[in-house]
């Protein structure tokens, strides 16, 4: 899987974190979608720096973990 760190924040992009996540600040990630694929950043690092994912990617990467969980 092909990825780019990214490390200009963008605040065009809505970020969200799975409901699993709870509101104890954690170790959490947050995801977005992008126009080039899916970023991910780490939710107490706001502007620090990005992984940019291709959309393929990123499908492959959620259809590993379901495989994993069941």
């Amino acid at each position: 899987m092909a990825t780019e760190q990214q490390t200009t924040a963008d605040l065009s992009l809505a970020w969200f974190k799975s409901s699993y996540s709870g509101g104890g600040g954690g170790n959490c990630v947050e995801v977005a979608h992008a126009a080039t694929g899916v970023r991910i950043r780490d939710s107490k690092v706001l502007d620090g720096p990005q992984l940019a994912v291709s959309s393929l990617g990123w499908a492959g990467f959620i259809e590993q973990l379901v495989k994993e969980i069941r």
